[in-house]
C-alpha cells in the first residue's frame, strides 16, 4: 500500500496522535473513581489527578516519546526509546506539565532496569505485571508502518517488551496494532470490529503468531455483548483494551465513545486514551469535538509530529530494521 499525503490520510494520522492525548486529557481528572462519576462535558481542570484543562498524563508522553524517537531514529531504535522514557522520568521531557506525571510501577521498574544494565528490553514476563502501559502509547507504531501491517504487529511486540513483556501486553499490543492500522486506511468500524480482524488476511489463524487465549476472545468480540457494568476498565491490559473496544463499538461518534469510555471509572485516563487512539484514527482529527482540541496542551506539537511519522511513512520505508 502507498500511503499518500492526502487530506483523508492526514486527517486520519492526526485523528490516530490527538485523539490519544484528547482522551488522556478527558478522562486523567475522574482516575480512580467508580463508574458514572464523570458528568462533565469537556475537559475540566482539578480532579483527584489535579491538572489543568487539557492536561494530559504519562500515555501522552509516552506516545510522543516513541514518535519523535522513531522519527529522529530514522525508525525502530528500542534503546532510543528508553533513552526517551527515562528523559520523561526523570527530566519531564514531553510532559504536558513539565514534569513526570502518571508513571505506572511496572514501566518504573522497567526503566530503572534499563538505568542499570542498559539493556533496552527490560520489561518483566510476569504476567502479574500486564498492565496496560504499553498499550495506551502505541499508535505511532502503527502510523509509521501503516504500509505494513505484518512488520507493525512485529514491531508493536517488540515496543511492548521494553517494559512490558507479559504474553497478555504484548498480544494486546500486536492485535491493537492491527486494528490501527486498518482504521488508519480507512477501514469500516464493521470491518475493524469483525472476528479476528487482521489487516493481513487469515493473519491469527496460524498457530506460530496466534493469540492468547483471553486475548482471542476480546479479539472474537466477546464485549459486544456486554453492558457497561460487566467492564471494570483497570489497569490490566486485558480490561483496558476491552473497555476500549466496547466503547468504540457502542458510539458512533469520537464524543460518544469517549465520554462511555470514561464513564466506565477507574483507570479513566487510559481507557480513553487507547480509545483515543482507534477512535482518532477511524473519524479523524476533524471528528473529535473543537471545544476539547481548543483547550489540549501542546496540541501544535502533537500534530507537528503525526505529520512528520506520515513525512517519513511516505519516504518510501517498507522495512522496519532495528538499529
Amino acid at each position: 500500500m502507498k500511503c499518500e499525503m492526502s487530506l483523508g490520510v492526514e486527517n486520519r494520522f492526526l485523528g490516530a496522535l490527538v485523539g490519544l492525548a484528547v482522551g488522556d486529557a478527558l478522562g486523567a481528572p475522574f482516575e480512580g473513581r467508580e463508574a458514572g462519576a464523570f458528568r462533565a462535558e469537556g475537559m475540566v481542570p482539578g480532579g483527584p489527578r489535579r491538572l489543568e484543562a487539557g492536561q494530559w498524563t504519562g500515555a501522552t508522553s509516552m506516545a510522543l516519546c516513541l514518535a519523535a524517537s522513531i522519527i529522529e531514529s530514522g525508525g525502530f531504535k528500542a534503546t532510543d526509546q528508553m533513552d526517551r522514557y527515562l528523559r520523561w522520568r526523570d527530566q519531564g521531557y514531553m510532559s504536558s506539565t513539565g514534569t513526570c506525571f502518571g508513571i505506572g510501577g511496572t514501566t518504573d521498574a522497567a526503566l530503572s532496569r534499563y538505568a542499570a544494565n542498559g539493556e533496552p528490553y527490560a520489561g518483566s514476563t510476569d504476567e502479574r505485571s500486564a498492565d496496560n502501559g504499553s498499550l495506551m502509547r502505541l499508535a505511532p507504531i502503527s502510523m509509521y508502518l501503516v504500509h505494513d501491517a505484518g512488520r507493525a504487529k512485529e514491531l508493536a511486540a517488540q515496543m511492548s517488551k521494553t517494559t512490558h513483556a507479559a504474553t497478555e501486553a504484548v498480544d494486546c499490543c500486536r492485535y491493537f496494532a492491527g486494528l490501527l492500522v486498518g482504521a488508519l486506511r480507512g477501514d469500516s468500524k464493521e470491518l475493524l470490529l469483525s472476528d479476528l480482524y487482521s489487516p493481513v488476511y487469515n493473519y491469527w489463524l496460524f498457530q506460530h503468531v496466534a493469540l492468547t487465549r483471553r486475548v482471542d476472545t476480546i479479539a472474537r468480540g466477546v464485549y459486544k455483548s456486554k453492558h457497561g457494568g460487566e467492564l471494570p476498565a483497570t489497569r490490566y491490559v486485558i480490561d483496558t483494551m476491552e473497555a476500549a473496544l466496547w466503547a468504540f463499538h457502542q458510539s458512533s461518534s469520537f464524543r460518544e465513545g469517549a465520554l462511555l469510555a470514561v464513564h466506565l471509572g477507574n483507570d479513566t485516563g487510559t481507557t480513553a486514551a487507547v480509545y483515543g487512539q482507534l477512535a482518532g484514527a477511524h473519524y479523524g482529527v476533524e471528528g473529535i469535538p473543537s471545544e476539547w482540541l481548543g483547550t489540549l496542551a501542546e496540541r501544535e506539537l502533537i500534530e507537528t509530529l503525526a505529520r512528520r511519522l506520515l513525512h517519513a511513512t511516505n519516504q518510501s520505508i517498507r522495512h522496519f530494521v532495528e538499529l
